[in-house]
């Protein structure tokens, strides 16, 4: 296991070597498996050095199962040799978020009172994957609790972000976005409560695919949110290819008879989306918090992608916009009926709630086990509570925005808007401006499907990338548009992190 990985500091600075493997696509990999050009053995020893090539210079992957992946492998391949008839992931290696039960690795959330909380078996989307072949390498770091943007918490430490180490990989599935970045795994799963995989894919220049509301079950999760709240918890994938998203969502989607809120969609090809004609409306910012040059024309840029491409591209003005992170907020208290934040990170502790006031007294005096952000966020909770009728407000503008969304979408309409308003921003910087993450948030109680693709970098280096968001449903129009803007502009690069402690420590 690696867990604490990346609290060594390296006694060298040196590039951690690549192979051509940690640069081709999950679709490549899986064709060249079942074409037995490469082993599964070989696939999963390629990704297991370059997790603990590059792991501890970023502190992404924080429990392995490496022998067990590997002994997998070899069955894998024994499969193949037999001529077996085998499932589309067969023999692929992947990792997922500590946030997934994964059966005998710690299923933490990065809670220090659940550093031994053990899974027992595995959670729903795990066991889709297993069912489909894939193999699981390990598990990835999140923010304690899993509701930031930036991935720390006191159990494992602080995720970077692969391109400039003194800057934050996002979150809530930032070790997701670090390592699929860097090639340590060909995908990888997160969860997205209020943009927490399309930040990361962002941030570190992956792919990211936020699912339609319901189209992925949460069960096996931790935290598992109340019923009414599932739907607003969208899981997904962060792969190196727009066109590995769709053979993962027709893996990991389905009802689930233990979670009401799961639905069946009729999940379409978007091989089958012609783009002359498709409505595309384009929105370079909200109104509210500056938005940096470089997202603006990464939205530009993109409309002009799909333009070129036959699409007519219309502006749109949606004012709600500007309130998102409000919205979002309201509706999410709507929804979870008076379930604080406070009982989950009273997990382990033997107590209903924390006291967030009390913790962060004792944090003030580093006494405390939760970090900053997550006691805020139980403190602003509690603040809103007494603003019940503003609440309300938002959230019936929250519903009308929905609506609003929905015709103008309509079967092949999609929206280009960006998912932060700047690229990648140093460690604690988002505490500072906590309203920059309407721009993803917002999307979640509307429960539409949201394609994070990279439109190249900023003058730093840093990934820049923009949001396709589609219909309810429509998952596979916002992948037709991502995959027509990531043709135009490159897509994904590989992230080869620097051993180097300045770096490291930003």
């Amino acid at each position: 296991m690696l867990q604490g990985a990346g609290t060594e500091t390296p006694r060298t600075s040196q590039r951690v070597p690549s192979t051509e493997l940690s640069k081709r696509s999950l679709t490549e990999l899986s064709r060249m498996l079942r074409a037995r050009t490469i082993s599964s053995l070989e696939l999963v020893d390629a990704c297991i050095a370059r997790i603990e090539g590059v792991n501890p210079a970023l502190n992404a992957v924080v429990a392995t199962r490496f022998e067990a992946a590997r002994e997998e492998a070899r069955a894998a391949d024994e499969a193949l040799a037999r001529g077996a008839d085998v499932p589309v992931l067969h023999g692929v290696p992947c990792t997922v978020k500590d946030f997934l039960a994964v059966t005998g690795l710690p299923q933490t959330a990065g809670l220090v009172a659940r550093k031994n909380a053990i899974a027992k078996s595995d959670a729903v989307l795990v066991q889709r994957l297993r069912k489909a072949g894939a193999i699981i390498l390990g598990t990835t770091n999140i923010p304690e609790g899993g509701l930031y943007l930036e991935t720390s918490n006191k159990l494992f430490g602080r995720t970077n972000n692969p391109w400039d180490l003194g800057r934050t990989p996002g979150g809530s599935s930032g070790g997701e976005g670090s390592i699929i970045a860097t090639g340590g795994a060909p995908f990888g799963i997160g969860s997205d409560v209020g943009g927490s995989v399309r930040i990361p894919a962002a941030f570190c220049g992956t792919v990211g695919h936020k699912a339609s509301g319901g189209l992925l079950p949460n069960t096996g999760g931790f935290p598992n949110p109340p019923a009414a709240l599932s739907p607003f918890l969208c899981h997904g994938p962060l792969v190196r290819r727009v066109g590995d998203v769709m053979p993962l969502l027709r893996v990991l989607a389905g009802r689930c008879a233990d979670e009401p809120g799961t639905r069946d969609f009729e999940l379409g090809d978007p091989d089958a989306v012609d783009v002359r004609g498709m409505i595309v409306y384009a929105i370079e910012e909200s109104g509210r918090m500056p938005v940096s040059e470089v997202m603006k024309r990464s939205v530009r840029n993109a409309a002009r992608a799909l333009a070129d491409r036959g699409a007519e591209v219309r502006e749109a003005k949606l004012p709600a916009l500007k309130r998102g992170f409000e919205i979002w907020g309201a509706m999410m208290q709507e929804a979870a009926a008076g379930e604080r934040y406070e009982k989950i990170l009273a997990d382990g502790t033997g107590k209903e709630e924390i006291d967030p006031y009390g913790e962060l007294a004792k944090w003030a005096l580093g006494r405390s086990n939760h970090t900053f952000p997550a006691l805020a966020v139980c403190a602003i909770g509690r603040v809103l509570e007494r603003f019940t009728s503003q609440a309300a407000r938002l959230a019936e503008e929250g519903r009308a925005l929905a609506a609003e969304l929905d015709a103008m979408l309509g079967d092949r309409g999609v929206l280009l808007y960006p998912p932060y308003t700047r690229t990648a921003p140093r460690h604690g910087e988002p505490m500072l401006r906590p309203l920059d993450v309407g721009h993803t948030a917002v999307f979640n109680p509307l429960r539409v499907p949201i394609t994070v693709v990279p439109v190249g970098f900023d003058a730093k280096g840093l990934p820049a990338s923009v949001q396709v968001i589609a219909n309810v449903g429509r998952d596979h129009v916002s992948i037709a548009a991502a995959r027509v803007i990531e043709e135009a502009f490159g897509g994904w690069a590989l992230a080869n992190p620097i051993y180097d402690p300045v770096r490291r420590t930003g």
